[in-house]
C-alpha cells in the first residue's frame, strides 16, 4: 500500500485557483472529491469534480471524508488550513500521514500586512463559531488584536465590550474580501462604531485606553469587585497564591471543586490560551453568578456542573490540575488525586478548623508543602484608619509524580 497522503487540505484565498502554487492548483485539478463551503466551491467552479458541502452536522466531516478514502479528496479551507481553521480539527482524528496541508496567506497576515502591524506584537484570535465573549479577556492597554469575526454583526458587539470597558477611544478597521477585487475597508472608533460590514471579514482593534478603563490584567490577582458572589469567594491575595501554584497553561484543564463565585475558574482560564475549567457546585445561585462572571470576565467556556465531590467527578476528563475550595472531604480527595494526570497540580484551601485538620493529617500520608496566608487590609477606624484582618487560609499543594 503506498504511503502518499489520500486527502489534500487546500488554502484557498479571494483570489481563487491564481492564487495557488502550481503544486497545490494541480492537486485541485485533478481532485475527484472536492469538499468545501460554497465560498470555496464559487473560487474553484472551473475545475470538474465531485462536490461536497460541509455536512450537516459539521461534526459529521470526519466520517464523510474517511468514507472518501481511497479515491483523491481535497478540502478547500480559507486561508492557512492550520491556523484557526478546519485543517486541526481533521488533522487531530486522521493520521497526519494520511494528509498534505497546502497553505495559503491567512486572513491575519493579510490583515497584518494592510495595517502595518508586526504579527509578533499583537494578538491572533477568532470568535468565528464561538462566544464573541471570549475576547474580552485580551482587552488591554496598548494591545493590538486581530480577529476573525462570526458575522456582520462581530464588530459592533466587540466595539460595546471595548466602550463598556473604558476603552472606546481604540481605533477599529473591519477588512473584507481581502486579496481579491472586492477587498473593501472599514475605518471607525469603538465609541462610535456604526458601520454595516460584509458578513466575512477580519477585525482589526488597536486598544486604547481612557484613564478610568478597567484594568483586567491576565495575570491572576483580579479586583474582587470584578466578580458577582455571595461573600464567599476566594479573595484577590489568596486566588492569586492559589493559582500560582495551579500552574495554568495552555489547553490544561482545571478541575474546581465547590467553585462558588467562579473566580478561580475564570482566572485560570483567562491566564494561559486555550485553558479550561470545569467547575464543580452543588448550588443553582452559585452558579447562575460563575457564569455572569465567566461572560463579564472574557472566559464564557466554563463549564459548570451541578454536584458535590466526589460523586459529581465520574466520567470527567482527566484534569490537569485541581482546586478544592470548598467540599473538602477524605473522598473527595481521594477522587481528584486517582484521576490527575502525572505531573498534575493539587491545591486545598482550608478555612474551618475541621477542614484544616483534614488536610493537615491528608498532608501527613501524602507529603507536599503546607502554607498559611494572611491578609490584613487598611479600612476606617472612626476618624482614622486600621488593619482589619481577614481569616486566615492554610493552603496545601502538592504535584503528582
Amino acid at each position: 500500500m503506498s504511503d502518499a497522503p489520500w486527502l489534500h487540505i487546500v488554502g484557498i484565498g479571494e483570489d481563487g485557483l491564481a492564487g495557488l502554487s502550481p503544486a497545490a492548483r494541480t492537486v485541485v485539478e485533478t481532485a475527484e472529491i472536492i469538499v468545501g463551503g460554497d465560498r470555496h466551491h464559487s473560487l474553484s467552479d472551473s475545475i470538474q469534480a465531485e462536490r461536497l458541502a460541509w455536512p450537516h452536522p459539521f461534526d459529521a466531516l470526519i466520517s464523510t471524508l474517511m468514507g472518501l478514502k481511497g479515491r483523491r479528496v481535497v478540502v478547500l479551507a480559507t486561508g492557512d488550513p492550520l491556523w484557526f481553521s478546519v485543517g486541526a480539527r481533521i488533522g487531530r482524528a486522521i493520521p497526519p500521514r494520511e494528509i498534505a496541508y497546502h497553505p495559503q496567506l491567512s486572513a491575519f497576515q493579510l490583515a497584518s500586512a494592510r495595517m502595518g502591524w508586526s504579527m509578533a506584537d499583537l494578538e491572533t484570535l477568532t470568535v468565528h463559531g464561538r462566544p464573541v465573549e471570549q475576547m474580552i479577556a485580551f482587552i488591554q492597554p496598548d494591545a493590538r488584536l486581530l480577529i476573525l469575526t462570526t458575522g456582520a454583526e462581530t464588530p459592533g458587539q466587540i466595539a460595546r465590550f471595548l466602550t463598556e470597558r473604558g476603552f472606546g477611544a481604540s481605533p477599529m478597521t473591519v477588512l473584507a474580501n481581502m486579496g481579491g477585487p472586492e477587498e473593501v475597508r472599514f475605518d471607525g472608533t469603538a465609541e462610535t462604531w456604526d458601520h454595516i460590514v460584509p458578513a466575512f471579514n477580519t477585525l482589526a482593534v488597536e486598544c486604547v485606553a481612557a484613564p478610568d478603563a478597567a484594568l483586567l490584567p491576565r495575570v491572576p490577582g483580579l479586583d474582587d469587585a470584578l466578580f458577582r458572589s455571595d461573600g464567599t469567594m476566594t479573595k484577590r491575595e489568596v486566588r492569586a497564591a492559589t493559582l500560582a501554584k495551579l500552574m495554568p497553561m495552555r489547553g490544561a484543564l482545571l478541575w474546581d471543586i465547590g467553585a462558588g463565585s467562579g473566580s478561580v475558574g475564570i482566572e485560570w482560564m483567562r491566564a494561559a490560551r486555550s485553558a479550561r475549567a470545569i467547575g464543580i457546585e452543588p448550588r443553582a445561585d452559585r452558579r447562575a453568578m460563575a457564569a455572569e462572571n465567566a461572560l463579564a470576565l472574557g472566559t464564557p467556556r466554563l463549564d459548570l456542573r451541578e454536584g458535590e465531590a466526589p460523586a459529581a467527578l465520574d466520567g470527567l476528563e482527566p484534569p490537569d490540575a485541581v482546586f478544592i475550595g470548598g467540599g473538602l472531604s477524605e473522598a473527595a480527595f481521594d477522587a481528584a488525586w486517582a484521576a490527575l494526570r502525572p505531573l498534575g497540580r493539587l491545591v486545598v484551601n482550608a478555612v474551618t478548623l475541621e477542614s484544616e485538620a483534614l488536610l493537615l493529617a491528608l498532608q501527613a500520608r501524602h507529603g507536599g508543602d503546607l502554607v498559611r496566608l494572611s491578609v490584613d487590609r487598611a479600612e476606617p477606624v472612626g476618624r482614622f484608619r486600621g488593619w482589619r484582618s481577614a481569616m486566615p487560609v492554610t493552603q496545601w499543594s502538592l504535584i503528582k509524580r
